[in-house]
């Protein structure tokens, strides 16, 4: 701070071969209208007004308030020499003129010295309200950024905006500076300039890990090209960023902007770390919230085929020799029925888990849609015979973009959702049609169908509703979310409605595939 005063005082007392020719330009200026004046017979007064007034205009014109003070002793000078007798000489007979001399002089001080301060009051002024805007421009800037390289790339925008210098940055990773992100001024020789600074990571290190400035201007590694200040929001930093000092430092205006900024940049990077952690937090609840429902869902579903399966083959084992054929058989057939549902079970578990861990790829080809209803009506299990199933396709030849072994899944669980809950004798159709550039596949049944209330909910994982399944076995509520989430990866859409007078109709889509004809 004492050698930004000390240069500062350094610059105040400099002076400009430009001002100096203002000045006197000025002061020859006022001689001419004195002369003229003169000319005229107007009284000295308005000479002397014409003097006052030209130190005024060397106050507004002038960047150092020495030039007022030397304009006012000189004009008195010329004052004396050009209109006061005996004319041309510094000297005056008359006994008032050397008080008219220093009132002169003291009006000229006085005004010259009011102008500089009132000019120096508008360039505060005018500077805070550059500091408002500039501050309210990186406020709306940080409010608007969503991840944390905005934040620091807006900021690190701002402060090129606003000094003309270069930026480096050290984002904090790990409890560790990261990779340096250069922002230059300008773009000539950019890269030569990116790797000297980058010799001076130990000084960035340094404001780190002390949390306080470092480089240039400072008294730790003040020979650094630039001057090192942490992104802080009390204890914690959030990086680092160097300014190019180079041969001018900064100023104090500079300065208060420059800290102004980076706490703004340090509180937008603090809330986004926040909002991040908040938002881990919630997926990670949400994450033990499904597992705890699909334990719990796990206990409940598979007890009753296990038990199932268990005293099927526990009475076939004990008693099998006791059994006639026709009740060996039944066994046997719930024996294999609880086991597929089992294994359906399975493979919606496995394709859930694909789809939220990212890991399903779908492997896209074009395949006739007849084909595909087909080859999933021979999954479907043995309660298929107390329903009548039948399939409409109003276009044979309808091809569809699709991963063929996942539609095949997305039809089997919808129809074996239909199969459960509807009763024996219920009708199921499966309509397939092309609208427009999408092939639409239905599935409706006339069953008991279902309530608004469910249907909002009715994809949503662990959901199964309150309907009764016929076989009183529970649903773990995956299929209809999993035909979603399955669908909605190929691009298409899936819905549910009613189907009148009663029922329901399950709609899902997926993209068409031209027929390329051989010319």
């Amino acid at each position: 701070m004492d050698e930004e005063k000390k240069e500062k005082m350094k610059r105040s007392l400099m002076f400009s071969a430009a001002d100096i020719m203002k000045s006197i330009g000025i002061l020859a200026a006022a001689s001419c209208v004195g002369f003229l004046f003169e000319q005229l017979g107007f009284a000295e007064a308005n000479i002397i007004t014409v003097y006052v007034f030209a130190v005024l205009i060397i106050s507004v014109v002038t960047v150092n308030r020495v030039y007022s003070l030397a304009a006012s002793i000189v004009s008195v000078l010329i004052f004396n020499f050009l209109f006061t007798y005996p004319k041309f000489t510094l000297h005056a007979y008359e006994q008032g003129y050397p008080v008219t001399f220093l009132i002169m002089f003291a009006a000229a001080l006085l005004t010259g010295t009011l102008a500089t301060k009132l000019k120096d009051s508008a360039k505060q002024s005018g500077r805070a309200a550059f500091r408002m805007k500039v501050l309210l421009d990186t406020n709306q800037l940080l409010q608007q950024a969503r991840n944390r390289e905005e934040i620091i790339s807006g900021t690190a925008n701002q402060i090129v905006k606003l000094l003309n210098r270069d930026i480096i940055v050290y984002q904090v990773k790990e409890k560790s500076l990261g990779e340096a992100v250069f922002f230059p001024a300008e773009a000539e020789n950019c890269e030569e300039r990116f790797q000297e600074y980058q010799k001076e990571r130990s000084v960035a290190v340094c404001a780190f890990h002390n949390n306080r400035h470092a480089g240039a201007t400072t008294k730790t590694y003040g020979e650094a090209k630039c001057l090192y200040l942490a992104v802080r929001v009390s204890d914690a930093v959030y990086g680092v960023i160097g300014i190019a000092i180079g041969e001018q430092p900064l100023e104090e205006f500079e300065r208060n902007i420059l800290l102004s900024i980076l706490g703004e940049c340090a509180l937008a990077l603090e809330n986004e770390k926040n909002a991040r952690e908040k938002e881990e937090a919630a997926i990670l609840a949400k994450n033990e919230q499904l597992r705890a429902d699909l334990l719990r869902a796990i206990s409940h579903d598979l007890r009753t085929p296990l038990t199932s399966i268990s005293g099927n083959a526990s009475n076939l084992m004990s008693n099998g020799k006791s059994f006639d054929n026709e009740t060996k058989q039944n066994l046997y057939q719930d024996i294999y029925d609880d086991a597929m549902w089992l294994i359906n079970l399975v493979e919606n578990l496995l394709s859930v888990t694909r789809l939220e861990e990212g890991r399903l790829n779908l492997h896209i080809s074009a395949e006739l849609v007849d084909e595909v209803v087909q080859e999933a009506l021979r999954h479907i299990n043995r309660l298929r015979t107390e329903h009548t199933i039948s399939v409409e396709n109003e276009d044979d030849l309808l091809l569809a973009k699709m991963d063929a072994r996942l539609i095949v899944q997305v039809l089997i669980n919808i129809v074996d959702n239909a199969i459960k809950y509807t009763p024996k004798g219920s009708h199921i159709s499966i309509r397939t049609m092309r609208n427009e550039d999408w092939a639409v596949i239905s599935i409706s049944d006339d069953g008991p169908g279902i309530s608004d209330e469910n249907k909002k909910q009715i994809f949503d994982m662990f959901y199964s509703g309150a309907n009764q399944i016929v076989d009183s076995r529970r649903s773990l509520g995956l299929g209809l979310s999993l035909c979603k989430s399955i669908v909605n990866a190929h691009g298409g859409t899936i819905c549910v409605e009613d189907n009148l007078p009663h029922g329901t109709i399950f709609t899902f889509t997926l993209p068409v595939e031209e027929i390329k004809l051989p010319e």
